[in-house]
């Protein structure tokens, strides 16, 4: 038989290696935040004890589950059971079942995971966490921003650091887990320790324990904006793919403001927490400038980002709850950001005008945008076809992962010289181009180039662009007709449509592309 491995409340079928894996569940977990979607064939981004419970294998009190991964299929229906509403889901890649495991399963596993083989008394068996490896379910990368301002006080200082110990303690930190930082909040921010300084609970409790109160105003304002810019860098031990979160511990309110801070974090994929203590009572309302801070900062207002302690006295049973939240990754909504989670597809107009010194010009331009975003295989993804009377696609969304082999491809674009037909061109690409990718996760845009008039009707390819989702932005050149560029666009027409007399003009609008792509997809996430 299989032995059984422990897993986490939030332990996807999609994070299992085995086609069949017996599992352990754990105990009490809060059935509101389970994700799952279906009913009896459950898709593998459903959380497995959840599913669990829904089918009614094990209870809240958790238990050992069989699980077989199967194939996918359309149409995951949404069931309610047992306390769990499932959720719909029109198609997923792979899928799973959950059964009892036998019993003889769940003795082994106590029996591997208990060192000394003392009878079993029922208790769930502690996960055989590889200690160097830290809590693999648990993908974080995580700055805590402490209080150290004159609020909080020296006192409560170090009630907070005894506090975070706990959390430091209980997230599991390690090499393929969670990794931790420290920024302390008062008149100006401190960073007190990076990501990559410390890989061992060990360590990163010591690094706490030896933290100094500054004292000064509480500047968490800024602060948060100093950290969500600077805190994240790949030197800085910030690692690519894993959730990046900031966890603001705040006594009282800030005595800046938050809001800035808020939009610069979640512009930089950051997923805000504030975890307020002692929030301000009614006869000191009238100090506290703004009393919505909270949700200024937080990555959503959906409750999900907040949490609030009465005081620091006694926090013990905090800690739990607050370490599920930061290792929830489906969770994490603000990672998502416009850099990391899009597909440009490039329309690049090859006509005879154009003249290959101004074709090299287009090409830079189209380098300059590819440029800004993060592209790689989960990431942002960038296709480019060229056009004439004909359409030529010069690589696909998933031709190249890398923006190095993207940046080369499109050096290596040969002009081609020929007519203009961008209608039949915008099809072609709606049809070659964004087809394969229409189900994906990333919001899609078309980014269209041309210097003049088209042979064929613009507007009718442009509206269905735009009803397969796809959001449009013209860019003009020298001959192009503005009423053109304006019908192609998606609304509003004006801040999706850009001219220049000369083609040495497209380097100037590159900064205002790349705001407008972010703007748009800020407004489709809210």
């Amino acid at each position: 038989s299989l032995a059984s491995t422990a897993i986490t409340c939030f332990t996807r079928g999609l994070d299992l290696r085995k086609g069949t894996e017996d599992v352990l569940c754990p105990a009490n977990c809060p059935l509101w935040q389970f994700y799952v979607f279906g009913d009896g064939v459950y898709a593998s981004l459903s959380s497995i004890c959840g599913a669990a419970i829904h089918r009614g294998v094990i209870t809240n009190a958790g238990g050992a589950v069989r699980v077989q991964i199967l194939p996918g299929q359309e149409n995951y229906p949404a069931v309610n059971a047992n306390g769990i509403q499932s959720q719909v889901l029109s198609r997923w890649a792979s899928s799973f079942s959950v059964t009892p495991a036998t019993k003889d399963t769940a003795l082994e596993a106590v029996g591997r995971s208990v060192s000394t083989a003392r009878p079993s008394t029922g208790k769930r068996p502690k996960k055989t966490l590889n200690k160097k490896a830290g809590n693999k379910d648990c993908k974080a990368d995580i700055a805590f921003l402490i209080d150290g301002s004159y609020n909080i006080g020296q006192r409560r200082f170090n009630l907070q650091k005894n506090f975070l110990g706990k959390v430091a303690v209980m997230l599991g930190i390690g090499i393929e887990g969670p990794h931790v930082g420290v920024v302390q909040a008062s008149e100006h921010p401190k960073i007190e320790f990076y990501l990559k300084n410390f890989t061992a609970a060990k360590e990163v409790l010591f690094a706490i324990k030896e933290l100094g109160f500054r004292g000064g105003n509480s500047n968490t304002g800024k602060a948060l904006k100093h950290t969500a810019q600077k805190f994240f860098s790949l030197e800085n031990g910030a690692r690519k793919g894993i959730p990046k979160i900031i966890v603001v511990f705040l006594d009282g309110w800030p005595s800046d403001d938050l809001e800035e801070a808020g939009i610069v974090a979640r512009e930089f994929g950051v997923n805000v927490f504030i975890v307020s203590v002692a929030k301000p009572t009614t006869e000191e309302l009238g100090m506290v400038q703004d009393i919505g801070f909270v949700d200024k900062a937080v990555c959503r207002t959906n409750g999900f980002f907040s949490y609030q302690m009465p005081t620091w006295f006694g926090t013990t049973k905090y800690v739990k709850p607050l370490v599920q939240k930061l290792c929830s990754h489906e969770q994490m909504l603000c990672s998502k950001t416009c850099y990391n989670s899009i597909n440009i597809g490039f329309l690049i107009d090859g006509s005879s005008s154009v003249g290959e010194s101004n074709f090299r010009l287009m090409l830079d331009f189209v380098s300059n945008i590819a440029k800004a975003f993060e592209i790689s295989d989960i990431g942002s993804k960038v296709a480019a076809v060229q056009f004439t009377y004909d359409q030529r696609t010069e690589f696909g969304f998933t031709d190249y992962a890398t923006k190095e082999k993207v940046l080369s491809a499109i050096r290596n674009i040969r002009y081609m010289s020929g007519g203009t037909a961008t209608g039949d061109a915008i099809s072609f690409t709606i049809r070659n181009v964004f087809g394969p990718v229409k189900d994906g996760p990333n919001k899609n845009f078309l980014i269209v180039l041309t210097d003049g008039q088209s042979y064929d009707d613009v507007r009718g390819p442009a509206a269905a662009a735009q009803k397969a989702g796809i959001t449009v932005f013209s860019v003009g050149v020298a001959w192009a007709p503005l009423d053109d560029l304006k019908d192609m666009a998606s609304e509003p027409r004006e801040s999706h449509t850009f001219f220049t007399r000369e083609f040495t003009g497209l380097e100037q609008m590159v900064p205002d592309i790349i705001r407008s792509i972010c703007k748009d997809f800020l407004d489709s996430k809210q």
